[in-house]
């Protein structure tokens, strides 16, 4: 059965819907943003009778509620009245043809440079009549109706009165509906001009009266999820609607204004859980979609507890969800009640992020999978702290990352993992009974490193390379010139970076590709003075250099250990050899990933060439 209906409606009666109120805009709508040039444009191409495209409304009155608001500039003496039918598509062109052709006041539009103007728009009667002169005949003047010259010093259109309109034989375009009073006023004043007004109003004010608009109508009983959609579809020029949007413009329709919840109100100068959550750096870049989609992972998982309670069977059960569809399907109340525990399970992730070594959101390998993370502490709570609980958590968040798993779509994950995710933490049985009876969550059990991936992560933004550089980290790896650790040196804001061990300059003069040098094998994080010590030298002569140095004194032991902490095996560096050093630091790195994994590396082939022993 068809969801709309598709029709041409008069113009003149959709202009008369929107300032009666019966056609409005939902609040998700932005703002009218059209400026002079593209309003002269339409008025032309409706003189010409050219199609404009099609509109798309939603008939009110259904399941789906929102805040609605009229067309802008577009004032009821009393209560605004409901409406009948909300603005899906087309809105600047409706917005635009009710200010200009029904509302006397200016219009509120932009210049070529995007500065706020007001115009009036007149029609040249004597130009539209000419042969090839309509596009020109259409004309903007300022609010005040007059047209200047020589720094507003001379006049040189005046159009402020009906008469000086009737002596300059320009038309009004805000009676071009309601044409015959000015008509009237013409065969008063000029009657020796009728006939030529005669001749203009049948080109081109009855192609205005005639003009039927295409429109599509989506019926009562449209989806949000459908609304949604068939919004980004036809707005593909705009801005993708956002989900936090359109629950925005229906939490309004209760009374609710969640744009104030999340950010906050500068009006009443309260705070939002955005700016409780962005105290954690590390949340800084959480978004609000994000929020949403934590809450619709317990209100689904709660309701599939409710069926399986009330003997559900099958497909009749309903199953946990983060898709955009449940989240939309989230009322009030169910915000009410869930938004407190995951604003809380956010934090208790915050406080997680933290254990595991990071430490600020650009750090974060994945935002999206501190969702199921959040949902899943918003349960546990402070049991997320016993050893047992916390090493399951970890061991998942770092499948996740090192297993590349949570970039892309990754709605059903999300979902999947918070239900595996919930029954193994709380699980008494050890790992090997828990796998052997029900299967380790997928995140963990599908999470694969191959040994090769190391000498293809290059990028600082991946989230393996974000992931490998922070294991590195938390293993207390220390400066070679401060000698502190990068964390301590990062708390003192001395100026780190990711730096190659064998630095570019040595690599080009040996031929060593830079597809490989560039590797994550070859970079370790340092600071600005240690990598300044390195410049072009080989590992061995930079290494004595730093050694000797009046400030740092290490003999080969102790830098030895510094080294280490970087997990770069030192005899190896100190040779020179680039591919004998390259092989043993790919080995120490591919234990770290295992350790943290919980699970073996894919190795090549050939196997592991070069692989050593770990060295104290």
């Amino acid at each position: 059965m068809s969801t709309f209906d598709s029709t041409k409606l008069p113009l003149p009666q959709v202009l008369a819907d929107i300032n009666s109120g019966t056609i409005q805009l939902p609040d998700f709508q932005r703002g009218w943003v059209w400026d002079d040039e593209h309003v002269k444009s339409l008025l032309v191409s409706i003189s010409r009778s050219f199609p404009v495209g099609a509109v798309m409304m939603l008939d009110t009155g259904g399941d789906v509620r929102f805040q609605v608001r009229p067309v802008e500039n577009v004032d009821f003496a009393g209560a605004i009245p409901g409406p009948e039918k909300l603005i899906l598509d087309g809105q600047q062109r409706l917005t635009s043809l009710t200010q200009v052709l029904s509302l006397s006041k200016a219009v509120k539009t932009f210049n070529e440079k995007g500065r706020e103007i007001n115009r009036h728009y007149y029609i040249d009667i004597a130009m539209a009549l000419e042969v090839d002169r309509l596009e020109d005949a259409f004309i903007s003047i300022p609010e005040d109706k007059k047209i200047k010259t020589n720094f507003d010093r001379d006049v040189v259109l005046d159009l402020s009165t009906r008469e000086l309109e009737i002596d300059n034989f320009h038309f009004p375009c805000s009676e071009i509906l309601s044409s015959s009073p000015w008509e009237y006023a013409l065969i008063q004043r000029c009657p020796d001009r009728i006939q030529d007004f005669m001749k203009f109003r049948e080109r081109v004010i009855d192609a205005f009266k005639d003009y039927q608009l295409p429109a599509i109508t989506l019926g009562k009983a449209t989806s949000k999820e459908a609304v949604c959609l068939v919004f980004e579809k036809v707005n593909t020029g705009g801005v993708p609607l956002s989900v936090f949007e359109l629950m925005t413009a229906t939490f309004a329709a209760d009374g609710f204004n969640l744009r104030d919840d999340w950010y906050g109100s500068t009006q009443r100068e309260v705070g939002g859980r955005y700016q409780r959550l962005s105290e954690e750096s590390i949340l800084k870049g959480i978004e609000p979609a994000d929020f949403l989609q934590a809450i619709s992972i317990l209100q689904s998982s709660e309701r599939r507890k409710a069926d399986i309670a009330a003997g559900k069977k099958g497909k009749m059960i309903s199953a946990v969800s983060a898709k955009r569809v449940t989240v939309l399907s989230l009322d009030l109340a169910d915000y009410e009640k869930f938004a407190p525990q995951v604003e809380a399970g956010f934090m208790l992730a915050a406080k997680f992020m933290r254990k595991e070594c990071f430490f600020d959101g650009r750090e974060l390998p994945y935002r999206t999978q501190l969702v199921p993370l959040a949902a899943v502490l918003s349960q546990l709570k402070e049991r997320w702290l016993e050893p047992k609980v916390h090493d399951r958590l970890a061991r998942w968040f770092w499948c996740g990352v090192l297993g590349e798993l949570y970039g892309g779509a990754v709605e059903t994950r999300i979902a999947n993992d918070f239900e595996e995710l919930m029954a193994w933490l709380v699980s008494d049985l050890d790992d090997e009974a828990y796998e052997a009876q029900n299967g380790f969550p997928r995140t963990i059990s599908e999470a694969a490193f191959q040994e090769s991936r190391l000498d293809t992560l290059r990028s600082r933004n991946s989230a393996a390379y974000k992931g490998l550089n922070t294991l590195v980290l938390r293993e207390g790896a220390r400066d070679f010139f401060w000698k502190a650790t990068i964390k301590e040196l990062d708390d003192e804001d001395i100026a780190l970076d990711i730096h190659h061990i064998f630095p570019r300059a040595w690599c080009d003069a040996k031929g060593i590709k830079a597809n490989i040098y560039n590797a994550i094998v070859n970079k370790t994080p340092i600071s600005y003075k240690a990598n300044r010590m390195i410049g072009r030298k080989a590992p061995s002569e930079y290494l004595a250099g730093l050694q000797k140095h009046k400030q740092v004194k290490l003999d080969d032991a102790a830098m030895n250990k510094i080294l280490m902490s970087h997990r770069i095996p030192a005899d190896l560096l100190r040779q020179d050899n680039f591919q004998s050093f390259y092989a043993g630091r790919k080995a120490e790195l591919l234990r770290l990933v295992e350790r943290a994994m919980g699970k073996p590396a894919q190795l090549d082939q050939t196997g592991l060439s070069g692989r050593v022993e770990q060295t104290s």
